[in-house]
């Protein structure tokens, strides 16, 4: 984490009003948050939509805060630590990271993409690490706040930092790739996300795009290139960087061929590579290409073939995207931290390919964002949903509830349930699930469909069940 003196700090966020016999203070890391702010950090007041941080600044001391930057228009706190004051402290924070990204001598990947970002983040951090001293986005802090957050939590001896980075909107990525400055940008896949801000698929190409704009110069860019319209822009570009495709079409520079498949894990080659198979214990083939995007960087940092296959056996994955839960009575496909139209169609094919359960249920939540088509969105995955495939559909929300009723004449009504409250729609499958069952749970981040995924964790949700 960032340890500087509080004359460095102020230097670094150009800010002003520090003491001189306050000078040489040092901090040990950076907080925003009181509630989970450690004894000699530095406390950063974040002012939101709905809430203040400049409020909370006795929290902050009591917890251990040492020094404190402050918005120079809010009023002057009667505390006794140092105060630096700023034109605006969501601005010194990026500052802050930016200017310790460039005293790091760390490579830094970063990845943007509609879908598989976290899980070729968390793949190729496991990679990486096999031979250099690694860090990555902790969950999901891929934002304004959490690239930055990210950044000012790098060991000063970190060698690689593999870096999130989400948008909403345009302009988000430039300032994100602006502030970790990536040797090396990946974009995973494009898909229908965030299009109530975005609102078309070629403003999303041209948000994830912006990557590039802060990739050092002698840089690499890794990207699917099964996209067409990313594709057409990228031609459109003058790019002087050293770029890498991946994709299941020809035209790609790296193409990964499928060679088994279950529920514990995938078994893939690589055509650019000669070497043995990887296997990976991920489960759906989606997750072959964010591994291929990882192997390719691996590689390009010199990581030998046994180093990347042992570093696959051993990833640390983000939780609530495609976990695997074996209660050890029946299994919970947990994919409930986000969903899209890209993402849904591959939870989907994953469930599809899970055998020898007693039954398959999907638990399927509104796709929240996808803007004025969100209703036709949903209603086409009514049509596209495989009845043979699943044996219940049950759906929360106004928007999945579309899903449901295009879904219904193909499975019938005593197949297919709406809901708009959670304990009902629990109670429902207590009623329905089998022993070996498999339970797929899928649904936007706002809907917290993890409350869902926990009940059905509990002992004793099939204690009224026999055995058979």
């Amino acid at each position: 984490m960032i340890c500087r003196s509080l004359r460095e700090i102020q230097n670094m966020v150009k800010g002003y009003g520090l003491k001189e016999e306050n000078e040489n203070i040092v901090i040990q890391g950076v907080s925003i948050d009181t509630r989970q702010i450690k004894p000699g950090q530095l406390y950063i007041p974040i002012i939101g939509e709905r809430f203040n941080g400049h409020k909370f600044i006795e929290a902050a001391i009591a917890k251990g805060a040492i020094a404190a930057i402050w918005n120079k228009k809010e009023a002057l706190p009667a505390v006794s630590i140092p105060i630096i004051l700023v034109d605006d402290t969501l601005t010194a924070i990026q500052d802050l990271a930016k200017s310790y990204r460039e005293q790091l001598e760390a490579k830094v990947i970063g990845i943007t993409g509609s879908n598989g970002k976290t899980s070729t983040k968390d793949i190729l951090a496991s990679l990486l690490r096999t031979k250099y001293k690694t860090q990555k986005t902790f969950g999901n802090l891929n934002n304004h706040l959490g690239v930055p957050l990210t950044i000012l939590g790098l060991e000063e001896d970190t060698e690689m930092a593999v870096i999130e980075m989400g948008t909403s909107n345009l302009g988000e990525i430039e300032l994100l790739t602006n502030i970790a400055s990536p040797n090396v940008a990946i974009i995973t896949s494009i898909g229908e996300a965030h299009l109530d801000e975005l609102i078309t698929i070629e403003n999303i190409v041209q948000a994830k795009l912006e990557i590039i704009k802060g990739l050092k110069p002698n840089g690499l860019f890794v990207y699917y290139g099964d996209n067409p319209l990313l594709n057409e822009k990228i031609k459109e570009m003058d790019i002087s960087y050293k770029t890498i495709t991946f994709g299941s079409k020809s035209s790609n520079t790296c193409i990964p061929w499928l060679k088994s498949f279950d529920e514990r894990g995938i078994t893939f080659s690589l055509d650019k590579f000669h070497c043995p198979s990887f296997y990976l214990p991920m489960i759906g083939k989606h997750q072959m290409y964010n591994a291929t995007a990882a192997i390719i960087v691996a590689r390009y940092f010199g990581v030998s073939f046994e180093q990347i296959q042992d570093g696959l056996l051993n990833i640390e994955f983000t939780g609530m995207r495609n976990e695997v839960i074996n209660t050890g009575k029946y299994t919970i496909l947990n994919d409930s931290y986000k969903s899209n139209p890209a993402s849904l169609l591959a939870a989907l094919d994953t469930l599809y390919s899970m055998k020898n359960y007693s039954q398959k249920i999907a638990v399927l939540g509104d796709m929240i964002g996808l803007g004025a088509d969100e209703i036709k969105i949903h209603k086409k995955f009514g049509d596209k949903i495989d009845p043979n495939q699943v044996d219940y559909l049950l759906t929360i929300g106004p928007l999945a509830s579309y899903i449901a009723k295009t879904a219904k004449p193909k499975f019938g009504n005593n197949r297919v349930f709406i809901y708009e409250n959670k304990a009902q729609l629990i109670q429902k499958l207590k009623k329905l699930m089998k022993y070996e069952s498999v339970v797929l749970v899928k649904g936007s981040r706002m809907l917290k469909l993890e409350e869902i995924v926990e009940a059905l964790k509990s002992k004793d949700i099939m204690e009224d069940k026999e055995v058979v």
